[in-house]
């Protein structure tokens, strides 16, 4: 049984999965905020533009 739990500890492909589990999620996190970011910015710049192309000059 000591052999056993001594094995268990020593694993460490479970915690490396989890590992590169944990940076994966963090990453996609990361880009949806920065694509909602962008995203809303754009909209607000071509809302913007065609305002202004709308709208006659003097």
């Amino acid at each position: 049984m000591k052999n056993l739990i001594a094995r268990l500890r020593k694993d460490e492909k479970g915690a490396t999965a989890i590992e590169y589990g944990l940076i994966a999620a963090l990453i996609a996190v990361m880009l949806i905020t920065a694509l909602g970011t962008l995203g809303n910015n754009m909209a607000n710049q071509f809302g913007n533009l065609s305002t202004r192309i709308a709208t006659p000059s003097r």
